[in-house]
Order: structure tokens, then sequence, then C-alpha cells
């Protein structure tokens, strides 16, 4: 596995496989710092093909794999692929000083000591965060289940394309980020995923993470909600949810707002306890966080991104993982670009690991 240190001097394809949808992004440096997109596509996958991170029909998901790149003419055959969800854990250490030699050796003895899963189960990367402070040095630690990584690289290859590079989305996520923001060393900014059914939350200090969560919530409670409380099908509440009354529908907006503003409020606490442990462990008096960035397809939930402003009193704005890359008017919609920009923050951080 490798980690947000870890650069791939290979072309790649960014994929980023959801548990309802896949999204691919294909960009290449133009120098001077400044990338372009080259491709970008996604497609649906039915419903349970992905169950809390298990991927159940492998050949679905290959299948859909092979229709994009199809799709969007995609020459390259090298992936860049993540994971998150309870199946990873990252935890930031502290250690003595030592050589990178002798960290390499301890380093799973250190791991059988904070990760909770068979040190033989698991795949490990660290990377070392700060420099030494007091005879320690802080370390980043991550461990990802290996049958969840065979899982992700199986479908890949099925696919015919090689799997480069398995990352976490949080650190992918952290790339696209410093890559379109260029972020300052004293700005600490909370970067915020809300997939279907996993909710990635990390707060980074410039480009240093601080703390990494993932929590099992996402836009499948909101869908969930309005279908039970307000007898709705599947499309009906996806198109709701994100303030779009279907045709032929006796329910209104505000018939939904109260139940989308319950489940926001429940994904809210969770990123309140993130932002406690943060403000009580990381951040000396008088620090505070400057701004949250909203990722994924469920940031378009009605509400949910101005909620979050009110209850926390920061700047709150949606992903824009494209602010720092040009894209062709002439071979792009700009109008699907901006509705989806959002959506494909994972899979440009992935893209940006080789022209980056």
């Amino acid at each position: 596995m490798l980690s947000k240190f870890t650069k791939s001097k290979k072309s790649l394809v960014g994929l980023d496989i959801g548990s309802s949808r896949i999204k691919a992004v294909e960009v290449k440096s133009s120098g001077k710092g400044r990338y372009e997109l080259v491709n970008i596509g996604q497609v649906n996958l039915l419903a349970d093909t992905i169950v809390d991170g298990q991927i159940i029909d492998g050949n679905h998901v290959s299948d859909c794999i092979n229709r994009i790149f199809e799709e969007q003419t995609i020459k390259a055959d090298q992936i860049a692929t993540s994971i998150s969800g309870h199946a990873v854990i990252v935890k930031k250490i502290s250690v003595p000083a030592m050589s990178n030699e002798e960290l390499r050796e301890q380093i799973n003895w250190e791991a059988e000591q904070h990760i909770p899963f068979d040190i033989n189960d698991v795949n490990l990367d660290y990377h070392i965060v700060d420099g030494e402070i007091g005879g320690n040095v802080d370390v980043l630690l991550v461990a990802c289940k290996k049958d969840m990584v065979s899982q992700l690289t199986q479908v890949i290859s099925q696919a015919g394309k090689t799997p480069s590079v398995v990352d976490v989305d949080a650190f992918a996520l952290q790339n696209a980020y410093e890559i379109n923001y260029q972020p300052q060393p004293d700005q600490a900014v909370m970067l915020l995923n809300v997939g279907a059914s996993v909710m990635n939350i990390s707060i980074v200090r410039g480009e240093t993470p601080v703390f990494t969560r993932d929590v099992s919530m996402g836009g499948n409670q909101y869908t969930d909600m309005l279908q039970k409380k307000l007898n709705l099908s599947f499309e009906q509440a996806e198109m709701l949810k994100r303030g779009v009354v279907p045709e032929e529908c006796a329910v209104t907006l505000a018939d939904a707002e109260p139940l989308l503003q319950s489940v926001t409020e429940m994904l809210a606490a969770e990123v309140q306890r993130t932002l406690d442990f943060f403000y009580n462990q990381t951040l000396s008096e008088g620090e505070h966080l400057d701004r949250m960035l909203v990722a994924g397809g469920s940031s378009k939930v009605n509400g949910l991104i101005p909620y979050l402003a009110e209850r926390f009193q920061i700047p709150v704005e949606p992903f824009n993982p494209f602010r720092n890359i040009s894209i062709n008017s002439k071979k792009f919609d700009e109008n699907y670009i901006h509705e989806f920009a959002p959506d494909m923050a994972v899979a440009v951080g992935l893209a940006l690991r080789s022209a980056s």
C-alpha cells in the first residue's frame, strides 16, 4: 500500500471506486506547477454492488471500469485507486528519534501497539510527519486490511488494467487540496468528503495531516430517510435531497427539509466530535480552524453547507479539485465539470500522484 507521501513516475488514471459510483480522472502536468485535464468520467453502480466496503459483485465493478474507459476513450491503463472506512486505520504516533533504517525495523512492533488488527492481516505504511521534538518524532502510521486491498486490485486487474497505487481516500483528498489551494503553513483546514456510505474527515495544517477519521455514514442516510418517511422511490429521494422536486410527485421541498436536517445534524455531530479532539489534543491556545472544504457527491445535499457554516461559525465551501487544473472548454462541458467537481476530488487527487 502506498500513502499520500508516495508519488508515481508513471501516468496514472485516478479511479475512485465508491459504493454508488465509480469516478475516473486523468490529468497531465503542463509544467511550472500547472496541470491539464485529459479525461473524466463516471458510471453508477447497481445497488448493493459494494456493501460496507466489501465488493459483492466484482464482475459488475470490472464491467463498469471498462465502460468508463471505453466511453471516454482512455488509453492509459495504470491505475491509482484508494480505500477508506473501517478497514483503514490512520494514527499519529510519537516514537523516540532514530534512523530511518531503525524505524523501518521497529514499525511492525509499533503498529502492534496501536492497530486493532492482526499485524499479519494488514499492509503497513508510515511517514515521519514532524522533526525531532524533545527526543521524539511524530510518525503517521497507516494500516489497511490486506483482503480489502486485494478486492480492489482484483477488480481492476479483471478489467485489464494495472493497479499501480492503492492510496487512502483522505490522503488523495489532501493531495488534491495541496495542489489546488496552495495552503499556508499555519492554516488549519478541515477536508470533509461526504460519500454515499462513508464520510472522510481530515484536518490538515499547511501540508501536514493532523487528524484523520472515517465515519460510516453519508448520503445513503438522507436517501433512506426520505424514502421511508415520504414513501418515495430511490430515484425520487435522490433528486429531492439535492433540492429538486421530482415530476408527478406530491412531496415538496418543505416536506423534505426537516428530514434532511435531522440527518445533517447527525453528520455534523460526527464533525463536532472530530473538532473536539482537534481542539483538545492538537491545538495551542488561540489557534483555530480556518475553514472547511466539503467534497463528495453528498456535499450537494440541500442545505448541508449552509448548516455547517452556521453551526461551526467558519467559512464552509464546496471543494473544487479543478482550481489549478486547466480545462479545455472545447473538449469538456463546463457545466458538467462545475456540477460534478466536488464528486471528483478523490479521483483528481489520485490522478495527481503521477502529475505532481
